[in-house]
């Protein structure tokens, strides 16, 4: 038999003395990578060579974004100098050849020789030297939106030229730059009357952002503008010279808000509907200068909001500490407003989230030495933001809610309904969640008919166990399903939303109809074609079928304007004359079967039903549940009459006494007339 050698490779060890040391074996050659690594290698990047290669790291990245930010570098500097106020105006103009100038009637520019730097003028360190700028002396300003002094300087390096221009004493100076580059010293150019300040005139550079970037008018204009609304007491005058016109921004405007953020909140939700009618505005200013903010806050009855927020003019998108200040502010306020008037137990399960969902606010503050995260200051990380904040803005807030009563009343409500709302869809994803993995069972007290589809089945909901076992022997198995309930369910224009997913009556309910509730109600989900309120013909039956309607109408508004939603009309009474029997649906009904149809001098026999439970599963059959014989009533609410259903439905069915008892006072002659019948 032959035989297969397996060959096995071995690794060898290396050979060692009687002390264990490795023999020594000649020297390995060194690969040529490391070979080519010395100090040659070492590169040093010097002037504003770093900000050319790397720009991401200064501006983000080369994107639109970053482009036109570059133009956010420049305006805030002017900024800087009208809040200091030592400005009055800033005129910003874009023309045909894609240059953008900036100018400003303040200080200007320091010119003489820097003490550090005595052949170079300050104007030509500011430009060319990362970290020089007058951001870091606070004497020279008490609040900036500079923070690193790398941005105009960064601007000049990403440049394909800059000029720059500088008024002071009535002398103007110029200096032109190309890439970063000096083109040439500062130069007089002799007097001027009548003019002071700094005016820089930039072109990105298309090495950098490409051939086709291009500065926006459209967003020039809105970043130009933002900017008048952050500080009242400057004007910004705007001209548009661009050739491509992209947006559709205006050739001349002027902006001069002394509203401040009210103007701004103004413009950016006209035309949309509020929850309270009265916009939360506010200033606050620290004494000694040491810090100040305003703010402006509104809820929008059908759209989604959003947070603006600024520090020291310079727009924070990614949000940060006074952000937090003014959800802590708004939530806490709502909260202790909620005690105040009764209404704790039902806000206690609001959070930040629910309150800012559909909030349109802008906050802008000022402090000094403001901490951003990262150069092109995204986030704001000061934590003394966070405490100014929330403390002024949860005093005014306190004052506001106590001043405005009704509103704030609506803003809790709408406030509450988010938090149902959120609790309801976790509710929902959590049967989601548990369906995927095992078939959900359907209530155990339904009994379920046979039929695959929802065309043509039932689903009767009763009350009470007793009556469900006649309804259950009454049924046609194949289309009619019977869903016993214990006595009246959960008021839920009342309840809290936490009471309403721990409530197992409407639980079994949502379940066995299989639709879902609120955002997430699925018509096409529904396991019946008809839903049939089916309760005793009494004020208890009455009181149980409104509360299943307002459950209806709150959770299912869409079961009910597809025509899915009955009512059943159990007999009252049974009317037996010899062989002769009727039903009655009432004491008015009874009284015309009487009159009309039992005639004749026999004695009449009269039962009354104090249940559907008292009903013989043949009766109940005959009377309520056989389709050929029964009698339905259709809930139903037209488009035009839905605002006047919401306010019934929360005026009788709410948690405010108070609306229910003025509503019998209203009706207390109607009243009277029935007791007298």
């Amino acid at each position: 038999m032959a035989q297969s050698r397996e060959t096995t490779s071995v690794a060898r060890l290396p050979q060692t003395d009687e002390i264990g040391s490795e023999k020594a074996r000649p020297p390995q050659p060194i690969p040529s990578a490391e070979a080519a690594y010395t100090a040659a290698s070492i590169e040093v990047l010097e002037g504003l060579e770093p900000v050319r290669r790397r720009p991401g790291m200064y501006i983000g990245g080369t994107d639109e974004a970053a482009l036109h930010h570059l133009f956010a570098e420049v305006i805030d500097n002017a900024m800087d100098e009208a809040v200091a106020g030592h400005a009055t105006f800033i005129d910003v103009a874009l023309d045909g050849e894609g240059f953008v100038t900036v100018t400003d009637n303040g200080r200007g520019m320091p010119v003489e020789p820097h003490p550090k730097f005595p052949d170079k003028s300050t104007v030509e360190i500011i430009m060319t030297v990362l970290h020089a700028g007058g951001k870091f002396d606070s004497g020279a300003y008490q609040t900036s939106g500079g923070l690193h002094g790398v941005g105009v300087s960064v601007v000049n390096a990403l440049s394909e030229r800059l000029d720059v221009e500088v008024v002071r004493n009535q002398t103007l100076y110029r200096q032109s730059f190309s890439r970063g580059l000096p083109q040439g010293g500062l130069v007089s150019v002799g007097k001027v009357l009548n003019r002071r300040g700094t005016r820089v005139r930039f072109k990105p550079d298309p090495l950098i952002f490409g051939d086709e970037a291009a500065l926006k008018p459209a967003r020039l204009f809105r970043m130009a503008r933002a900017k008048a609304y952050l500080f009242g007491g400057v004007e910004i005058r705007w001209r548009n010279s661009a050739l491509d016109n992209e947006g559709g921004a205006p050739r001349e405007a002027v902006f001069h808000f002394p509203g401040g953020l009210k103007d701004f909140l103004a413009q950016e939700i006209e035309g949309k509907a509020l929850v309270a009618e009265q916009v939360f505005t506010g200033k606050v200013t620290r004494p000694g200068g040491h810090g100040s903010l305003e703010w402006a806050v509104a809820w929008l009855a059908a759209d989604d909001g959003s947070v603006q927020s600024y520090c020291n003019t310079i727009p924070t998108p990614d949000g940060g500490t006074h952000e937090a200040g003014l959800r802590a502010a708004l939530l806490r306020g709502l909260k202790d407003h909620a005690e105040r008037t009764g209404a704790a137990k039902r806000a206690a399960a609001l959070t930040a989230d629910d309150v800012m969902v559909s909030c349109a606010a802008l906050i802008s503050v000022f402090i000094r030495e403001p901490e951003f995260q990262g150069q092109n200051k995204g986030r704001l990380m000061t934590g003394e933001a966070a405490r100014l904040v929330e403390g002024s803005v949860r005093d005014a807030l306190d004052h506001w809610l106590a001043s405005h009563p009704s509103q704030a009343a609506r803003l809790i409500d709408w406030a509450v309904e988010r938090a149902e709302e959120r609790l309801r869809r976790r509710a929902e994803k959590d049967v989601q969640r548990k369906s995927a993995t095992r078939k959900l069972r359907l209530p155990g007290k339904l009994a379920d008919c046979t039929a695959s589809g929802a065309q043509g089945s039932e689903l009767f909901i009763v009350e009470g166990d007793s009556a469900g076992g006649s309804a259950k022997q009454a049924r046609d198995r194949a289309t009619q399903a019977v869903l016993p309930l214990r006595g009246k369910i959960l008021n839920v224009a009342s309840a809290t939303r936490d009471k309403l997913a721990q409530n197992q009556q409407l639980g079994d309910l949502v379940q066995a109809l299989g639709c879902g509730t609120g955002s997430r109600f699925s018509g096409a989900e529904l396991r019946y074609d008809k839903i049939i309120i089916m309760t005793d013909a009494d004020v208890d039956g009455a009181h149980i079928a409104s509360l299943l309607i307002t459950f209806f109408f709150r959770e299912m508004p869409a079961l009910i304007t597809d025509g899915h939603l009955y009512l059943a009309v159990p007999p009252l009474y049974r009317l037996t004359q010899g062989a002769t029997h009727v039903y009655a649906r009432d004491e008015r009904h009874r009284e015309d079967l009487t009159r009309k149809v039992l005639t004749g001098r026999a004695k009449i026999e009269v039962s009354r039903f104090k249940g559907l439970g008292e009903m013989l599963p043949a009766q109940l059959k005959e009377t309520t549940m056989d389709p050929t014989r029964r009698s339905l009533l259709r809930i139903t609410v037209a488009d035009v009459e839905r605002t006047r259903a919401t306010e019934s439905v929360d005026r009788l069915m709410g948690n405010r006494p108070e609306a229910r008892f003025a509503f019998i006072q209203e009706r207390a002659a109607f009243a009277a007339e029935l007791v007298d019948i």
